[in-house]
């Protein structure tokens, strides 16, 4: 939920701060840009919507990115952390003969009532405004089905020569309808020219000629698709004035560019005809809920006042006045395109891996998952095959909690923070939850005991920088570490899907990132969990605790009999609190056992 508000959230900025560009540009740069240039350089709005749809992750936009938001500590929720001494904010799975799944509690500083409330608010209001657009275009409907043909021959020719004059090749019909008071152009694939009736009898040909070719240009500029591009920045952004007066402001420049592109057909004793015309309609409007949709020729007295000024100062648009144009839009254009992307990976959380599912082989597994959500992911790489349980979780990221130390303990070791041989850490003396972290600790102990503080310290010796590195360089899940070092890693920003841990594993146990062989011997012997004859079994769990609920239990490790090795990893997850480390562990063993590998 609060990754699509983080999406709206930041889109919203991106949109507004747009448009104050564009009309800071609009201000400054008046008297260089042509009408025309003055509406078009609001298509520029589009981008960011575009933007959202395209799948950028996809390119390698993010890894940029990631250093980015590190160095913005942009955070989505960063939750405080609590290591109090009283137990009512820690955990300790009850069977912790062999696995200590120690955790403790974060707090969210944003309830997630705060997210629905505000998520239901907004799709209120777009379900509103969604209903509105409907009745509009049913309006329109209805409109289309009344309305009867114009079989004057003579307005039918005038619709010929104006649309030569115009350019305009499509099949343009001319209808009369008593619905409105002011011509109209609907219709994107099949247009449409309404007039109102009696049109015929008030107006001269000449005027209607004016009529005809203001509508005309409508249609050869797309006005109706641009229209319903702003009824979806309406539907989307209907909470932001910013968004509603630019929409009012679009609408204004729409005429101006129509209006100019008029004159340009005609002589300078048209200019005054065709602001006669113009004025005739003056506050004619029609039914407001097709004004989203249906450019016209009228409007309200203030934006004709406006449009009759503009026809008075009219003159024709000097080469350079159209180079100087094209030259601010293409400028603009390049840096919304370069800026776009980057805003929409900002603001993308990276929850999903892609996975390209080759290889895998899907199971249904549930009977083991009773009263939790979770996946089950298991890599035989003799086979270089995956089993795998609920495809979608499989794929999505969540935070690895104490999983997480894994890689913590090599980083730690690969940056000679502690060593094979000497990675002791003093107790600092302040009390803990758990008595087995209030002690001195190695680098054993404190991987068996899920030692919080142990990896805070080595993780603040590492550097943020230097941690940074490392997680691009194992390609550790979304790879982001913003918000507190202390904390990234319990339910806030990193997060790793099942799929990765098990990829990484593997990763690990081959060594296919050149570390040093000391150092991936000492993290495995530190995770060995049990030995069974002639099999091994390593693993890590981890717990996520979120308002002193169990959110959020994980268990990845492998197994080596030998001759073969299986890598694993589960997540179970459950709103009640019932979802732990210990958990994960209990059912992985079941699977594991059923499946004769452990």
């Amino acid at each position: 939920m609060d990754t699509m508000l983080m999406r709206l959230l930041v889109s919203t900025i991106v949109v507004s701060l747009l448009i104050f560009i564009i009309l800071l540009i609009k201000k400054l740069l008046n008297n260089h840009m042509t009408l025309k240039a003055h509406y078009h350089i609001w298509y520029f709005l589009g981008i960011p919507i575009l933007a959202t749809i395209l799948p950028w992750n996809n390119f390698h936009f993010v890894e940029g990115t990631q250093y980015f938001k590190s160095l913005l500590f942009f955070h989505r929720d960063a939750p405080s952390t609590s290591e109090g001494i009283n137990g009512v904010d820690a955990f300790q799975a009850p069977n912790s003969d062999l696995l200590h799944d120690f955790t403790v509690s974060v707090n969210k500083a944003t309830p997630d009532f705060v997210y629905h409330t505000f998520f239901t608010v907004w799709v209120i209001g777009v379900v509103v405004f969604v209903v509105a657009a409907v009745y509009s275009n049913y309006q329109i409907y209805q409109m289309k089905k009344s309305a009867v043909a114009v079989n004057n021959q003579k307005l039918n020719e005038l619709l010929e020569v104006c649309k030569e004059l115009v350019g305009v090749k499509s099949n343009v019909r001319l209808r009369e309808t008593s619905l409105i008071t002011s011509p109209i152009t609907v219709g994107i694939f099949q247009p449409y020219i309404f007039l109102p009736r009696k049109t015929l009898e008030a107006f001269s040909l000449n005027e209607l000629k004016y009529v005809i070719l203001h509508e005309l240009h409508h249609h050869k500029s797309k006005d109706l698709f641009v229209n319903y591009i702003m009824w979806m920045f309406s539907i989307i952004y209907w909470f932001n004035p910013v968004v509603w007066y630019a929409i009012k402001r679009i609408r204004i420049d729409r005429e101006l560019a129509c209006d100019a592109s008029v004159l340009n057909l005609l002589d300078e004793s048209g200019y005054i005809e065709y602001g006669h015309t113009i004025i005739r309609f003056a506050d004619k409007k029609y039914d407001r809920t097709l004004e989203q949709f249906a450019p016209g020729i009228g409007g309200t007295k203030k934006q004709i006042k406006q449009r009759i000024q503009c026809i008075a100062n009219f003159s024709s648009d000097s080469l350079l006045l159209k180079w100087k144009s094209k030259v601010i839009c293409s400028v603009l254009g390049i840096v919304v395109l370069i800026l776009a992307p980057i805003t929409t990976v900002i603001a993308s959380p990276d929850d999903v891996y892609h996975f390209s599912g080759k290889n895998a082989v899907y199971e249904d597994l549930s009977a083991y998952f009773e009263g939790y959500k979770g996946s089950f992911v298991l890599y035989n790489p003799s086979k270089d095959q995956y089993q795998i349980y609920n495809r979608e979780m499989s794929e999505q990221r969540i935070s690895p909690n104490s999983t997480y130390k894994i890689y913590s303990a090599l980083f730690a070791l690969e940056s000679n923070v502690i060593s094979t041989n000497n990675n002791k850490q003093e107790w600092d003396g302040k009390f803990y939850p758990y008595q087995e972290w209030n002690q001195n600790q190695n680098l054993t102990t404190a991987l068996s005991r899920s030692v919080n503080w142990y990896f805070q310290n080595t993780d603040r010796e590492v550097g943020r920088k230097q941690l940074q590195d490392y997680f691009h360089k194992i390609k550790y899940g979304n790879k982001d570490l913003s918000g507190n070092l202390d904390s990234y890693w319990m339910e806030s920003s990193l997060k790793i899907s099942p799929i990765e841990q098990v990829q990484l594993l593997y990763q690990l146990e081959e060594n296919q990132w050149g570390f040093k062989s000391e150092n991936i011997k000492a993290v495995k012997k530190s995770i060995l969990i049990d030995v069974q004859k002639n099999k091994r079994l390593y693993g890590k769990t981890g717990t996520g605790m979120i308002n002193e609920k169990n959110v959020n239990g994980w268990f990845i490790g492998f197994v080596d009999n030998g001759e073969n090795r299986y890598y694993f990893a589960i997540n179970i997850q459950n709103k009640d609190g019932q979802a732990q480390g210990s958990k994960a562990a209990e059912i992985a063993k079941q699977i594991l056992q059923h499946k004769k590998i452990y």
